[in-house]
């Protein structure tokens, strides 16, 4: 519903931006250059967007398969086990739920997203068989959901291949980057959820796992900031680089060791890659042709001119202005906010400052009313308590972080 009324939104506010403009200037450009927006803009999201991402999506999504057939996202689960379930204290020792939990969480770490959801929607129901009251969310659900919000993923697959198809140098500099800020907004949802809760955070197992990741990526942080800012980007992605490749060789070393067939596991794999695009493409063609039409109004450039004049009246700079759209449609509209920075990538270029920051908002907050909307709605809770405001406050801090860290490596 939220969704419609945003995409009805830019369409109208498109037609009342020309018609003022008429009725004030006399110029007629606006109206075509609406209409020809349309047309470029759906030939942009089939041709430009959607079929090139169709064979980058297929050649990971094979490996993924590989990955999750070889036991990776039960490998993870077992590392991460001891810290989830300080987090989760209401659900029993040895309860399916946690070994369902731990394979989302693990899924959604190596973005396996078609994995993911419906392993979330298994523990969902799990959470719910131990819910006393089934119209309200339990602790339990409001802390997984709240994690989920937090967009916490090791591997951008979906960024990564977009930046490619626009033409980026190095699709793969905002891997790092992309890690720092998702981390902080996940470590942001853990913290306020669990004050809320009144979970001791302060334990030893919980503040070892997050002073050990702090540690790691602010040493990371630090040694990249003391570089000079080409040879920061040359090493970033490099190490980037060096991270997809290696997960890769990791997942057909452990298929082989498992004795998987490994080209049929990619061959499965890959095969959902070519339908997980035919099912966007719809969504994507509806998002940026009302992108566009809002942009070729000058609807688009009041709103940001509107934004960048009270940042700059305040005194802070307002380079990462351009980028915000994506980050104020994402709570919102996962394939709204893709076709946004998409969007800015094609206006402004895939390794311009503005690009890459609209890719670090776009993975480093996610669709936090749709996740809501979807686990809830699965078990029927009807009183969510306060999952929006830890979800949004998420989602800010994310912004926040992705702004800081853009700054530090590519400004």
């Amino acid at each position: 519903m939220v969704l419609n009324y945003i995409w009805i939104g830019f369409f109208l506010i498109a037609f009342v931006v020309a018609v003022l403009n008429l009725a004030f200037t006399g110029d007629t450009t606006t109206f075509r250059a609406i209409i020809d927006a349309t047309f470029s803009a759906s030939r942009m999201a089939v041709l430009d967007i959607a079929l090139p991402l169709t064979g980058i999506m297929t050649l990971w999504l094979g490996f993924m398969n590989i990955g999750e057939r070889a036991g990776a996202i039960r490998i993870m689960s077992r590392i991460v086990g001891p810290f989830f379930s300080r987090l989760f204290p209401e659900i029993p020792k040895d309860h399916p739920a946690s070994g369902q939990l731990l394979m989302n969480f693990s899924a959604n770490l190596l973005g396996l997203d078609n994995a993911a959801t419906p392993m979330g929607l298994k523990a969902m129901k799990s959470l719910q068989e131990l819910n006393p009251d089934k119209e309200v969310a339990s602790n339990a659900q409001i802390m997984f959901l709240a994690i989920n919000t937090s967009g916490l993923a090791i591997i951008p697959v979906s960024i990564i291949a977009q930046r490619a198809i626009m033409g980026a140098s190095s699709p793969t500099d905002i891997v790092i980057p992309l890690l720092i800020t998702t981390y902080i907004s996940t470590l942001a949802a853990i913290i306020f959820v669990g004050i809320k809760q009144k979970i001791n955070l302060l334990n030893t197992v919980f503040l070892g796992w997050i002073i050990g990741i702090t540690a790691f990526l602010g040493g990371l942080t630090f040694y990249l900031s003391t570089l000079p800012e080409e040879q920061m980007q040359t090493v970033s992605s490099l190490i980037s680089n060096g991270l997809l490749l290696l997960i890769i060789c990791g997942f057909i070393a452990g298929g082989l060791y498992k004795r998987i067939n490994v080209y049929d596991a990619f061959i499965d794999g890959a095969k959902d890659g070519f339908m997980t695009i035919i099912k966007i493409i719809p969504f994507l063609v509806g998002m940026l042709v009302a992108i566009a039409v809002f942009r070729a109004s000058g609807a688009m450039d009041m709103l940001i001119g509107g934004i960048a004049w009270c940042v700059s009246a305040v005194g802070l700079p307002t380079d990462w202005v351009n980028a915000l759209p994506t980050a104020i449609m994402r709570p919102m509209s996962g394939s709204g906010a893709r076709a946004l920075m998409i969007e800015t990538m094609a206006t402004y270029g895939a390794d311009s400052f503005v690009g890459r920051l609209s890719a670090l908002f776009q993975g480093s907050t996610d669709t936090t009313f749709y996740i809501i909307a979807l686990y809830f709605g699965s078990v029927g809770i009807k009183r969510i308590r306060y999952s929006v405001q830890a979800g949004l406050m998420s989602d800010f801090v994310g912004v926040i972080a992705a702004i800081f860290v853009a700054y530090l490596f590519f400004f």
